[in-house]
């Protein structure tokens, strides 16, 4: 069998069945599968998704909680206690997560949120976790092309707006004139590459590219006016403010948008707003 991924779910085959819950078969002695966490009716030979780390005991085990994140994984985990060796962190399991005091920015303090990204310690094998996320990202080797749908992590904030991590791989721009909505560190979007520069900087925008979106938006505009009798009080010389509070997208996007439906004889626009043509 393959071997087993310390870190990550792993689908797995019930070995034996004991008082305490169920071994499953690892091509050694077996990782339990606490009782607690066992399905009702699971048997022996049935295969199981589990998620696979050491316990305190530094022995392997499985569990059918769902963790904040896995091995390459990047989340925002808030700290439980801190020692001199180090902090740990709720990462939604029974054990907490390890960040090294060497894998820390500036310190961590206890009740703070961070961003980390978990990796396997060599020396220990084990599941541990390091706040120096940036240097773990590499633009040298692209994996994504312009216009490439993406998922996006917010990293920090910079002078042009937004430093993102993109598919837990490289690092690009979400310039702060083309947010329009309310952004916090740690907090996931898709997006996608808007340009890859020469020197393979990236630039990005929220949402989803060319009429993809358009289409998006438009079926978002003809519900909120079925919801309102067919018509509503903005039009292109609405404030943008009072379009993205409504809309929650930006007047490029409201204008481009209202201007495909009345392509497509969808809408009509009146002095004070547009209305919806009945079909």
């Amino acid at each position: 069998m393959e071997t087993v991924k310390v870190g990550q779910f792993n689908t797995l085959r019930v070995n034996r069945k004991v008082e305490f819950g169920f071994y499953l078969e690892d091509g050694a002695e077996g990782i339990l599968l606490p009782k607690r966490f066992a399905p009702n009716h699971l048997n022996i030979d049935d295969e199981i998704e589990v998620f696979v780390y050491h316990d305190s005991d530094n022995r392997l085990i499985a569990t059918t909680q769902k963790p904040k994140a896995i091995v390459g994984e990047i989340a925002k985990m808030k700290v439980v206690s801190v020692t001199k060796q180090g902090a740990f962190l709720d990462w939604g399991l029974m054990k907490d997560l390890f960040v090294p005091a060497s894998k820390q920015v500036s310190g961590m303090r206890l009740g703070g949120e961070y961003l980390v990204m978990l990796y396997i310690d060599e020396m220990t094998g084990r599941v541990a976790a390091t706040e120096k996320v940036e240097n773990l990202m590499s633009n040298e080797e692209l994996t994504v092309k312009e216009m490439e749908s993406v998922d996006l992590l917010v990293y920090r904030t910079s002078e042009l707006g937004y430093v993102m991590i993109i598919n837990n791989k490289h690092i690009g721009i979400l310039h702060g004139n083309e947010v329009f909505q309310q952004l916090e560190i740690g907090d996931k979007v898709k997006g996608f590459v808007k340009k890859i520069r020469p020197d393979n900087k990236i630039d990005l925008i929220l949402g989803k590219p060319g009429y993809t979106k358009v289409e998006d938006e438009s079926a978002k505009i003809i519900r909120l006016l079925n919801e309102n009798n067919g018509y509503l009080p903005y039009n292109d010389k609405s404030d943008p403010t009072d379009i993205y509070a409504f809309f929650g997208m930006s007047k490029k996007s409201f204008k481009m948008t209202t201007g495909n439906l009345y392509k497509q004889k969808k809408i009509q626009f009146t002095q004070t707003g547009i209305q919806l043509i009945e079909q």
